[in-house]
């Protein structure tokens, strides 16, 4: 699956949103991929995902024990990419807003895959990643249905991306005038 067919994807879905969007990294953009709409049809996120586990397969090497997403945004995606991997799927989420792995025991040294929705800067698998190195697990790469950053996106380990579409962002002091011009609007996750 190309960049152009995970794009059509989300156009099909109706999730690609034009206007002023604050980003969950704090960034405004023009753009906003609202994969919540994709995700309500699970033959569109089958897709998705069924293409992001054969890139995963085809990138990893070894064994991979769990597929792990970052809540709220990745729970779909790496369950779902999990069922295509063949591999269970855990999340972690935030408690006192610091990511934990809560709800599952994990033996130390187990090989891992995060699975995020979009990527825009990284952050949510860099605080999953120390999540999960804190207590010593491996997490051997990243992977998203989309990278915002189109590979400018330091996480710490290898980015698998089903997709590398780049739009523009910027701090909400720089904005282009005809972005300003708009009301924002923040449709995203993080304060969840």
């Amino acid at each position: 699956m190309d960049n152009s067919q995970v794009i059509d994807i989300f156009r099909q879905a109706g999730a690609y949103l034009e206007g002023h969007f604050i980003l969950t990294s704090g960034l405004r953009s023009p753009i906003f991929l609202q994969k919540a709409r994709v995700f309500m049809h699970p033959d569109l996120t089958e897709k998705l995902c069924k293409a992001l586990a054969q890139k995963i397969r085809d990138v990893v090497p070894g064994q991979i024990d769990y597929v792990v997403g970052p809540a709220v945004g990745g729970l779909i995606p790496a369950y779902e990419t999990s069922r295509h991997i063949g591999a269970p799927a855990i999340y972690v989420e935030r408690e006192n807003g610091k990511f934990r792995l809560r709800r599952f025991d994990v033996e130390k040294g187990a090989r891992v895959v995060i699975v995020e929705d979009i990527v825009t800067t990284g952050l949510s698998i860099r605080e999953t990643i120390q999540c999960l190195d804190d207590i010593g697990v491996e997490v051997v790469a990243a992977a998203c249905i989309i990278d915002r950053s189109a590979g400018k996106s330091d996480v710490g380990v290898p980015l698998i991306a089903l997709a590398e579409y780049e739009v523009p962002a910027y701090p909400a002091d720089k904005l282009p005038p005809e972005l300003a011009a708009i009301p924002p609007v923040k449709p995203g996750s993080r304060s969840l």
